[in-house]
């Protein structure tokens, strides 16, 4: 079948109509997914199962290096933990805080602070000087735009390139504008285009000269270690490029187990300079007296080390490759040719970012809905929710079952056909 664009008005309608009869049958079928978040589905979360046996951490819980974990103490985590997010980042543990399961929370701290008292290097804090903004690489993760937004913290769209973020703009913007106190980053697989940050985007950031002297960079590596086989992306030590560089206080650096092992009870941290991390600490000590050690000692007795994490996601790379396969086929299977939507292909993370004809994203994601399928609202991966194109759509391909996954991956590209059609058709008048 050639391009729609090609074909004649009545082609179109003819082809219009047989779609929506295909429609009409497919919404026969009474689907009821939810694809609207990359969630582990539950043979995922079935391989951590046996982290939950006390047996694994019987004779170590009293006294884990010296610590007993069922006390208080220790508001930057378990040791035996750092040790694994050291070894799988390549950042020493003294740079290291393990907390909860959610790196979220930690950001979404970490700016509260910085609101009301500031950061290391910062003259004031930024809630005392007047609006402050934050670049956001879109499209992007639509909870760190959330974060930004619930703060009044204003947002500025940064195009996403194939290597990572217009790096010639942020430098401008950055250089030029104090009120731009941070970057939202999501390096390695980003949600949701799938892209892993370039060495050349990498360095860039390392290098930047901000205005403000309170700017810092939102290192969210969320996808540090979820390739989808052994040929993945390689992304470049940020924290160790800062520190050639002597900006190794611009920036922090998330990581969790959330896709890891359970997605509600994970362990997070946060790497950043040592000026950060004392400042955090003190902090920490008032908020809190220690995280969930006992939690944070199950991971480190059924990782063990960085190699255990990477084995155990080869068994997740297992289960999700065959779904993302599933997607990219059906795409190409049913789309390819047709010029109405072009996909990513990314080697590891959770999402495909397609790009729809400009103006049908949101018919899509309805149609999608009132079939049985939810997806993640259009324009959510733009600040505000707009998305001025009106084009990008994650797709979530890990929860549903492979069965589901085929149907809700033909339902999809269904869809796309007839939002694809009615657009040309009114463009013609």
């Amino acid at each position: 079948m050639g391009a729609y664009q090609t074909m004649s008005d009545s082609e179109l309608k003819e082809r219009k109509q047989k779609l929506d009869l295909q429609y009409t049958e497919m919404k026969k079928k009474k689907l009821k997914l939810d694809m609207s978040r990359g969630r582990p589905a539950a043979n995922q979360l079935d391989l951590t199962m046996d982290m939950l046996k006390y047996e694994l951490i019987a004779d170590r819980i009293a006294n884990e290096n010296g610590v007993d974990t069922r006390n208080y103490g220790g508001v930057d985590g378990l040791p035996a933990v750092k040790k694994i997010f050291s070894e799988l980042l390549d950042i020493d543990p003294a740079n290291i805080i393990a907390g909860g399961n959610s790196s979220l929370n930690i950001m979404y701290d970490i700016i509260a602070r910085a609101l009301i008292f500031g950061v290391p290097g910062g003259s004031k804090p930024w809630g005392q000087q007047g609006k402050i903004k934050f670049l956001c690489p879109s499209p992007g993760y639509d909870r760190h735009f959330a974060i930004t937004e619930e703060f009044g913290i204003e947002m500025v769209n940064i195009e996403m390139k194939d290597d990572g973020p217009d790096m010639d703009m942020v430098e401008r913007l950055v250089s030029e504008d104090s009120s731009i106190k941070g970057i939202w980053c999501v390096p390695k697989y980003s949600n949701p285009t799938g892209i892993t940050y370039s060495d050349e985007v990498v360095k860039r950031f390392a290098a930047l000269k901000p205005k403000a002297d309170d700017f810092r960079i939102f290192w969210d590596n969320a996808y540090c270690v979820h390739d989808l086989d052994e040929n993945g992306d390689k992304l470049l030590n940020l924290l160790a490029e800062c520190e050639k560089n002597g900006t190794e206080d611009m920036a922090y650096l998330f990581a969790s187990t959330s896709k890891i092992s359970f997605a509600g009870s994970g362990v997070a941290i946060v790497a950043a300079s040592k000026n950060n991390i004392e400042k955090m600490k003190k902090q920490l000590f008032m908020q809190t007296i220690g995280p969930d050690k006992i939690n944070h000692l199950r991971h480190a007795a059924f990782f063990k080390d960085a190699s255990g994490v990477k084995e155990h996601m080869k068994k997740h790379a297992a289960i999700v490759k065959p779904k993302f396969d599933i997607v990219e086929k059906t795409l190409y299977n049913e789309l390819g040719g047709l010029e109405i939507g072009s996909w990513s292909n990314p080697k590891g993370g959770y999402f495909i970012s397609f790009s729809a004809l400009s103006g049908c994203a949101k018919r899509i994601v309805a149609l999608c809905k009132e079939a049985g399928v939810v997806l993640t609202p259009a324009g959510a991966s733009y600040p505000y929710g707009i998305d001025p194109q009106d084009s990008n759509i994650r797709i979530a391909p890990t929860c549903p079952t492979v069965e589901n996954l085929k149907q809700a991956a033909e339902l999809f590209c269904l869809c796309v056909k007839i939002a694809g059609v009615e657009k040309i058709l009114s463009q013609r008048g």
